[in-house]
């Protein structure tokens, strides 16, 4: 018998490996289809949209007091209501609360506006761990809170999925929405991560020095007219 191939998948991965290959050998599922499907959640859709609803209720009042009030609505209102976005609640956080997004029966997860869940989302691990010791999954992904902040766990279902509306970073004043969103991130937007201004953005501009002013060569001091020669004495006296 051969040597057992040692394999970089984990046992759930492997899993569901040999389910993909079983069904795609009896033609219950298209290998392309499936690709599709794949290709339309990585890139089609994805962070960036969740991104844009955030960035835009920084900069928008009304727009942030109705997707508070009903995300579902201003979701479906934009066209983004697809599967496992028809039911979003939007919750936002402040210096004194902080919102954290977890899924404790399997992986209920807004795929219209955060694409395809990450694979930390659905372990057991992440899953037991984000309601008993919340903050310590925060320290996990290196997010540090004061312990003055309120850290509210929020448990998907089948009904409802939800959508942290992180704070707004500072020195961001005047941005545009498209600048903003740039910074949005799924993990800021599950709870496991904090918007942050990227360093080369929030330096000040280099200051330039001012070039040195030419030197200017004094001008030669004007040569003093010469004294007249004194007469001689023997001929004052005798004018």
């Amino acid at each position: 018998m051969g040597e057992a191939h040692g394999s970089s998948l984990s046992p759930m991965d492997a899993r569901v490996r040999a389910l993909e290959t079983v069904l795609v050998e009896r033609g219950l599922v298209d290998p392309e289809a499936l690709a599709g499907i794949l290709e339309y959640y990585e890139h089609e859709v994805g962070p960036h949209r969740g991104a844009q609803l955030v960035a835009r209720a920084w900069t928008d009042p009304d727009f942030r007091q109705r997707l508070l009030a009903d995300a579902s609505e201003v979701i479906a209102e934009l066209g983004w209501d697809g599967r496992q976005g028809e039911h979003v609640v939007a919750v936002e956080c402040t210096p004194t609360q902080h919102h954290l997004v977890v899924c404790t029966l399997c992986s209920c997860y807004p795929w219209s506006i955060l694409g395809l869940p990450p694979v930390w989302y659905k372990s057991p691990a992440y899953r037991a761990k984000a309601v008993r010791d919340p903050r310590g999954v925060l320290a996990d992904f290196g997010v540090e809170l004061p312990a003055s902040t309120r850290i509210h766990v929020w448990d998907s279902t089948a009904e409802v999925r939800y959508l942290v509306v992180p704070r707004r970073p500072e020195g961001t004043d005047g941005w545009s929405v498209e600048r903003l969103a740039e910074l949005v991130t799924r993990d800021a937007m599950i709870g496991t991560g904090l918007v942050a201004v990227p360093q080369s953005a929030a330096a000040p501009a280099p200051e330039v020095a001012a070039a040195p002013a030419p030197e200017v060569a004094a001008a030669p001091a004007p040569e003093s007219a010469p004294e007249p020669a004194s007469e001689p004495a023997a001929e004052r006296e005798a004018g």
